[in-house]
C-alpha cells in the first residue's frame, strides 16, 4: 500500500492519493497531519484512489472513527476512482458526513480539484 499526502499552499485542501489496499499503519500516517489542519478550520479533500483495492480490517475501523471524529470538519470531498464499486462506496459515505461530495473519475482529476477550489 502506497499513502501519498499533498498539501495545498493556503493549507485548506489535502490531496490523499492511495494505491492498493489500505491498512491501519496508513491511517497513522495521514491522519495526525489531516487533523493537524482541521485546528484551523474546515479542510477540503481530494481522495484519489488508483488501482484500489480496499481496506484491511483494523484500517476499516480507523475509517469509522475518523469519519464519526470528523463529521462537521470537512467541507468538500472529492473522491477520484476508476471503478465503479468506487462511485458507489462515495455514494454510500453521504450520510455520514456533513461535507459537500462527490465523484470523479480518475480521467477527470483536475474537474475534482478545480471543484475543491471553488468558493
Amino acid at each position: 500500500m502506497a499513502v501519498e499526502l499533498v498539501e495545498s499552499p493556503n493549507g485548506r485542501m489535502v490531496e490523499v492519493q492511495v494505491t492498493g489496499k489500505l491498512s491501519k499503519e496508513d491511517y497513522e500516517h495521514f491522519v495526525p497531519r489531516t487533523e493537524e489542519l482541521m485546528q484551523n478550520g474546515k479542510v477540503r479533500i481530494l481522495f484519489s484512489m488508483h488501482e484500489f483495492s480496499g481496506w484491511e480490517m483494523g484500517a476499516l475501523w480507523e475509517d469509522i472513527k475518523f469519519d464519526i471524529k470528523h463529521f462537521k470538519d470537512i467541507d468538500r470531498l472529492a473522491m477520484v476512482g476508476d471503478k465503479k464499486w468506487e462511485h458507489g462506496m462515495a455514494m454510500f459515505c453521504k450520510p455520514f458526513t456533513t461535507a459537500k461530495l462527490q465523484y470523479f473519475d480518475q480521467s477527470e482529476i483536475d474537474q475534482a480539484r478545480a471543484w475543491l477550489a471553488e468558493d
